[in-house]
C-alpha cells in the first residue's frame, strides 16, 4: 500500500507516547462472502449449518482431472459491488494461482486475482458518530475462492478438516491506508457492510464469518514516513477490530520507543486476552509464486452487460439518506440512523406513508430500535410491524391519545396485545378532551394550592407543576394542550 498526501495528521487522533506523539496508519482488507447459491468454480451449494463436508464437490476437493468453471453470477455480484463503490470496472481481468499449503486448501494453491483484478480504484464516504465524514479510497476488489476450515478442538491429537467453505466465492476489498483511528476503521467496515447489504452482494453476517477483515496497522511520527505494518488476520466484529488496533498500536509504539524495530508479520487477535500474537512472518507477493491459472480463460466483460448491471443498481445509502431528509424533512441524524440498514429504511417508509414522518421517525428510532437492541433483535424481527407504528402515530395525530399515553400503548404493543387502536379501546386509554372535566380538575387543584397559584403570577414557568398535577389527576389522559390553555386562563398567565 502507498500513501498519498491527501490527509494531514489530525492532532485529535494522535497517541501520546513516552517520547512524544504517534500517528496510527490503518488500511483494511475486507473479505466479503459473495451472496450466491453456488461456489465460485463449482456447482456445490453454499449455506450455513450443513454437516461437515456435506457441501463439497470433486472440484472443491481437488480430485485429479477436475477443472474449475467460473460462476457467472459471482462475477456479476463483483461487478455490482464495484459499481456501488464508485470504482473502475475492468473489462479484462484474469485469475491467478496463489501458491501456499494449508491442510484445508486441497489444491495446494488458491485461485485468486493478483495483477489484473476485476475492479480497480474507487472510494467510500464514511460518517463518524458525530456526523462528520472522511473518505476511504478503495485500491481494488478481486474475486477469490475461500479455503476450508481446520478444527482443532474435537480431539487432543488430531486436526479435522471441513471443506464446506472451500471454493466459496469471496470478494477481497482492499482499502488505501486512509484511516487514523480504531473508531474510523470500525466506521469504515460498518459503511462497507451497509453498501454490500443494499446491493445484495453479501449478507454481512460477521458472526458466521461472511464478512471479516484483515487489519494492517503501522505507526509513525506525525507527518513522517510510513512505518512497518503488521497484518492482523480475520477479525470478525467491530469491537474486536477496535480492540486489536488499539492493542497493536500500543505494542508497536512501546517497541519503537525502546529503540527496537517492528517485524513485518501476520498476527492474530485473541479476544479473550484482548491482545495480538504473532502467527507467521508476513509473506510478500513473490513468496506466493503467483502465475496465471492455466485452467481458466481471462474474464472479458461486455460493456453493455456492465451498463445493464449499473442501470439495475438500487438506491444506495448516501442517496437514501439525502432523500429521507428532502422528502420527509428528517434531521441528518435520523436519516443516517434509518439509512444505515436497508430494512430499517424500508420499515420507516412503510410506517410513514400518509402520517407525520418526523413523529414516525421518533417512534422508530427512539422507541422501537432501542427496545429491539435490548432484546438483541433486528428490525425485520420486530414484534411490532410498521403498520402498527403508523397506527400509533395516527392516534396521536387525531388527538385520541397523548404522547404520554402512547408510551403505555407502545408497551402493550410490544407485549403482543394487538393493534394500537384495539389496545386503547380495551384499556380505556382514550384522551380526555372534555373541557368541562379538565376545568373541574384544574379548579380543584388551584383551590387546594392557593399559594402556588399566586406564585405563578411572578414565576410563570411554575405553571408546569399544575400541568403535572392535572395530568396525574386525570390518569395522564387529559389533552395537554387543553390543560395548558385552561390553566393559563385561570391563573392569568400569558
Amino acid at each position: 500500500m502507498t500513501l498519498l498526501d491527501n490527509r494531514p495528521s489530525d492532532p485529535a487522533k494522535l497517541i501520546e507516547g513516552r517520547t512524544g506523539p504517534w500517528e496510527i496508519i490503518l488500511g483494511l482488507e475486507v473479505h466479503a462472502q459473495v451472496a450466491s447459491k453456488a461456489k465460485l468454480f463449482s456447482g456445490a451449494a453454499v449455506g450455513f449449518g450443513a454437516g461437515p463436508n456435506e457441501q463439497v464437490s470433486l472440484v472443491d476437493a481437488a480430485m485429479p482431472g477436475m477443472l474449475p468453471v467460473i460462476n457467472r453470477y459471482c462475477v456479476e455480484q463483483a461487478v455490482r459491488t464495484g459499481l456501488g463503490l464508485q470504482a473502475q470496472i475492468n473489462a479484462w481481468s484474469r485469475f491467478d494461482r496463489k501458491n501456499y499449503f494449508y491442510p484445508d486448501l486441497p489444491q495446494g494453491y488458491q485461485i485468486s486475482q493478483f495483477k489484473d483484478p476485476i475492479v480497480g480504484e474507487g472510494e467510500i464516504t464514511v460518517e463518524r458518530d458525530d456526523g462528520s465524514t472522511f473518505v476511504v479510497r478503495i485500491e481494488r476488489l478481486h474475486l477469490e475462492q475461500d479455503a476450508g476450515k481446520s478444527i482443532h478442538d474435537l480431539d487432543p491429537d488430531w486436526t479435522y478438516v471441513d471443506l464446506n467453505r472451500a471454493g466459496t466465492a469471496l470478494m477481497e476489498i482492499v482499502s488505501r491506508p486512509d484511516m487514523r483511528s480504531s473508531d474510523e476503521a470500525a466506521a469504515y467496515v460498518k459503511k462497507l457492510r451497509t453498501i454490500l447489504r443494499y446491493l445484495g452482494t453479501c449478507d454481512g453476517d460477521m458472526e458466521k464469518g461472511n464478512l471479516r477483515a484483515d487489519v494492517n496497522v503501522s505507526v509513525r511520527r506525525p507527518g513522517g514516513d510510513l512505518g512497518t505494518r503488521c497484518e492482523i488476520k480475520n477479525v470478525n466484529s467491530y469491537r474486536y477490530i477496535q480492540q486489536a488496533i488499539e492493542y497493536e498500536a500500543r505494542r508497536q509504539i512501546e517497541i519503537l520507543e525502546e529503540g527496537g524495530s517492528i517485524a513485518q508479520e501476520t498476527r492474530l487477535f485473541d479476544p479473550t486476552k484482548g491482545e495480538t500474537r504473532s502467527m507467521r512472518s508476513k509473506e510478500e507477493a513473490h513468496d506466493y509464486r503467483y502465475f496465471p491459472d492455466p485452467d481458466l480463460l481471462p474474464l472479458e466483460l461486455d460493456e453493455a452487460w456492465i451498463a445493464a448491471i449499473k442501470a439495475g443498481l438500487p438506491e444506495l445509502p448516501d442517496a437514501k439518506m439525502a432523500r429521507l431528509q428532502a422528502q420527509y424533512g428528517l434531521s441528518a441524524y435520523d436519516a443516517r440512523v434509518l439509512a444505515i440498514d436497508i430494512a430499517r429504511a424500508d420499515f420507516f417508509e412503510r410506517a410513514a406513508e400518509g402520517r407525520d414522518a418526523k413523529l414516525v421517525a421518533n417512534w422508530t428510532t427512539n422507541n422501537l430500535l432501542a427496545r429491539l437492541a435490548e432484546a438483541g433483535l433486528d428490525i425485520d424481527e420486530s414484534p411490532i410491524p410498521a403498520r402498527d407504528i403508523a397506527g400509533l402515530v395516527k392516534l396521536i395525530e387525531d388527538g385520541v391519545i397523548s404522547s404520554k399515553i402512547a408510551k403505555e400503548v407502545f408497551e402493550h404493543m410490544w407485549a403482543g396485545e394487538g393493534e394500537p387502536a384495539a389496545i386503547v379501546e380495551a384499556r380505556g386509554l382514550v384522551q380526555v378532551t372534555d373541557t368541562g372535566a379538565i376545568e373541574a380538575a384544574v379548579d380543584a387543584i388551584i383551590a387546594a394550592n392557593p399559594d402556588k397559584a399566586e406564585a405563578v403570577k411572578t414565576r410563570p414557568q411554575a405553571i408546569g407543576w399544575f400541568v403535572g398535577q392535572v395530568m396525574r389527576e386525570t390518569g395522564g389522559k387529559a389533552n395537554p394542550a387543553a390543560v395548558n390553555d385552561i390553566l393559563k386562563a385561570r391563573l392569568g398567565v400569558e
